[in-house]
């Protein structure tokens, strides 16, 4: 069935083009050509091996950097479809908005922008545009995917615009370099909101970890059902289940209660979107850009009690004894990796040896290194740091 898409939708025949021209797909749309060449991508791969919260290697069950953008991509798809916004396009962010983190997780990201600060420092969201539009090396006529203005746009500033008036403080400084350099090749309008399929994808983003992290947790023994009594959001969950299934088993109460909760986190964004559009009336995408504001967001009281299971995690999972351990460790990992690739560039593969030998300063040098530590999986570098440091 074809998609009926409202007036602020991104319209696939109105899409901006690529950086270079290719003819058009005789059976995909631009988007979802988009969204096909990031699923084949060999960093789409690697995310399988990369950390949510807990590393790799420490269950099977728990989320990987690829299972979490997988469910992110669904709960877009969900949205989108709704509020009559371009399905594709929502899922082609979704799908590449995790793209450029690290091994381990924030702990690698964090590990990785302190060795790289004298060199212009690093974020994940940056090195995601700097993977498909560079280091991604699979096609004859280019570097990177060839994607679309629009999907470019949404990795860059799903979370928003990040430099002018409306831009998080957390944005001010110079920009990324990786972002900068994109952005210098082909203006992506950082001053602006993105599109609503991005700011779709942004607020799935928060609703499948913030429902797959309380999965995870309570499956790692961090906390118990007991302890999310205690909390908004989670605790009426858990009520209503016991109300209509009283002695449900343990691992279906469980699971019967966090859908409750992911079940109303995607209600509620689309009932403060739907009633948003309604008040807005834009008439185009562009409206939607230069609104100001973020259309796509949670009501003000889910906010508040969101807030309220987020410092929950933070205290009871990511900073979780058995956790900060493993950080530790991570992290002394990369600061032995980093500045001996810095140091010996002969390590890298064969594959690597054209870029360094083109490499004019130690900043570009550097770049190079941050770009290889960064694609490792979790497994790799382990497996790398045993293998150089015993």
């Amino acid at each position: 069935m074809t998609q009926i898409l409202a007036p602020f939708a991104c319209l696939p025949e109105a899409s901006r083009g690529r950086r270079h021209d290719e003819g058009m797909s005789t059976f995909r749309s631009p988007f979802q050509r988009d969204r096909d060449r990031i699923i084949h991508s060999s960093a789409f791969r690697r995310l399988k091996h990369k950390t949510q919260v807990f590393i790799e290697h420490e269950g099977d069950y728990y989320r990987t950097r690829l299972t979490h953008s997988i469910e992110v991509a669904q709960v877009a798809r969900t949205i989108s479809g709704v509020l009559g916004l371009n399905t594709d396009l929502a899922e082609c962010v979704a799908l590449a908005h995790d793209l450029g983190h690290t091994p381990f997780g924030h702990t690698g990201e964090d590990a990785l922008a302190r060795l790289m600060q004298p060199y212009g420092g690093f974020d994940h969201n940056a090195q995601a545009l700097r993977i498909v539009t560079k280091l991604e090396r699979h096609y004859a006529g280019f570097d990177g995917l060839n994607l679309t203005w629009e999907s470019l746009e949404g990795i860059a500033k799903h979370n928003g615009p990040v430099i002018g008036p409306f831009a998080d403080k957390k944005h001010e400084g110079p920009l990324p370099y990786a972002l900068a350099e994109v952005n210098a090749d082909w203006d992506l309008g950082l001053d602006t909101h993105a599109s609503a399929e991005a700011q779709v994808a942004a607020i799935a983003d928060d609703v499948a970890y913030s429902h797959h992290d309380l999965h995870d947790g309570l499956r790692s023994g961090l906390f118990t059902e007991e302890d999310l009594m205690e909390l908004p959001v989670t605790a009426p969950a858990f009520e209503e289940v016991d109300r209509l299934y009283p002695g449900l088993e343990k691992m279906r109460r469980r699971h019967e209660a966090l859908r409750r909760v992911f079940g109303r986190m995607v209600e509620d964004v689309i009932h403060v979107a739907q009633n948003r559009l309604e008040a807005a009336q834009p008439k185009s995408v562009d409206d939607i850009r230069h609104m100001g504001t973020t259309i796509i967001r949670f009501s003000k009281p889910l906010y508040q009690e969101l807030k309220a299971v987020r410092s929950f995690l933070f205290h009871r999972m990511y900073r979780a004894p058995s956790v900060v351990k493993m950080r530790t460790e991570v992290t002394a990992m990369l600061d032995d990796l980093f500045p001996l690739f810095l140091r010996r560039p002969d390590l890298l593969p064969e594959e690597w040896r054209a870029d360094i030998e083109a490499a004019t300063d130690d900043t570009q040098l550097a770049r190079i290194v941050a770009d290889y530590v960064a694609g490792m999986t979790d497994r790799f570098a382990i497996q790398e740091h045993g293998r150089l440091f015993g």
